[in-house]
């Protein structure tokens, strides 16, 4: 990936991570982090974020709200972080958000559970003028047409390259081709049907693709899926799993089932569970995008909002392949990259 000499950040760069962990630890709905600077500071221009993000029942989000809660306290100002009580509480997210919306924040990072639960309270929000950052699922964009949703930027990964980095991997893997599956998350779920689509794309002509099951995120549901999968399809070769939780799950019904090294494995996300399999060969690869360099760069975009700075329309997050050649390196720097990266937001706020 290419990167600007002001906006790079890498792996070497890495604050400590040890207030994170304490914010982490204790990541309770509603938590405000970061100070406000002094009343009258010379040049400065202090947004008061609030987020509202998936629910911390997952890891992913959890290194989410890490890394806004790091930038919070680099950059002393004050973030509220709401989550959604699970991964698939629609209406509990949207309720959250709708509360926020009537406080006097002046910038708003979301992390949607689908494209158009908060469709409603981004609405109320657009028309009072306040600054939308969309960060990891984005809005559906004809939704937000419709309700007069303005965004200041998108960040995210590009989910069809993460599959498509997948399905490259599982074709080399399976030199001699073979009959593969894909479990995906909630059905009809934007970031889910991007990955499977990219691995799909990415997967050679001997690979073949002969089923694909929805497992709503879960690990216990993706166990379940991959236990049906098998019964149904004896000459598996692999699974693609949209994200790491759920591939866990999967390697579980792969053993389960004795076929542990005989049926591949790749998922995507990165969290450190996954990367661990990786090292140890339970998972044969993860395409690792970054939540904490996501969350981060929301809480600096906002700052760079705050000071009326242009933002880009869309940043793309950083997504590295990571297999047992390079889980050392990956479990060293996690929850950052182990490569650089662009972040634009980074130039804008200095």
């Amino acid at each position: 990936m290419m990167a600007n000499t002001r906006g790079r950040r890498t792996a070497a760069l890495s604050a400590v991570l040890a207030a994170g962990a304490l914010a982490l630890a204790a990541c309770g709905s509603g938590e405000t982090t970061g100070a406000t600077p002094a009343a009258g500071e010379a040049g400065t221009a202090a947004p008061k974020i609030a987020a509202v993000i998936k629910g911390l029942d997952n890891p992913f989000f959890q290194t989410m709200k890490q890394g806004m809660d790091d930038q919070a306290a680099t950059a002393k100002v004050p973030v509220t972080v709401q989550a959604a009580n699970a991964i698939t509480d629609t209406t509990g997210q949207a309720d959250k958000l709708n509360g926020l919306a009537g406080q006097d924040f002046s910038c708003y990072v979301v992390n949607p559970i689908s494209g158009t639960n908060l469709v409603q309270g981004l609405a109320q929000l657009s028309a009072q003028n306040k600054t939308v950052v969309n960060i990891d699922s984005p809005i559906d964009a004809a939704a937000a047409k419709s309700a007069n949703v303005k965004l200041a930027t998108y960040i995210g990964t590009d989910n069809v390259e993460a599959g498509k980095m997948a399905g490259q991997r599982m074709t080399e893997l399976l030199a001699d081709g073979g009959n593969v599956a894909a479990i995906g998350g909630i059905a009809g779920d934007v970031t889910s049907g991007a990955r499977v689509e990219g691995f799909q794309q990415g997967l050679g002509p001997k690979v073949k693709m002969v089923q694909t099951v929805a497992a709503n995120w879960e690990r216990q549901t993706a166990l379940t899926a991959a236990t049906d999968v098998l019964q149904a399809h004896p000459d598996l070769a692999g699974f693609f799993v949209a994200n790491d939780d759920m591939g866990l799950g999967v390697a579980r019904a792969v053993a389960n089932a004795g076929k542990a090294g005989k049926v591949r494995v790749i998922s995507v996300d990165g969290i450190k569970d996954a990367l661990n399999a990786v090292k140890a060969g339970t998972l044969d690869g993860t395409v690792a995008q970054y939540p904490y360099a996501i969350g981060l760069m929301g809480v600096e975009a906002c700052q760079a909002a705050a000071t009326g700075k242009t933002l880009p329309a869309s940043v793309k997050a950083p997504v590295e392949l990571v297999t047992k050649d390079n889980a050392d390196k990956a479990l060293a720097a996690t929850p950052k990259p182990f490569g650089s990266y662009d972040d634009p937001f980074a130039s804008l706020i200095k």
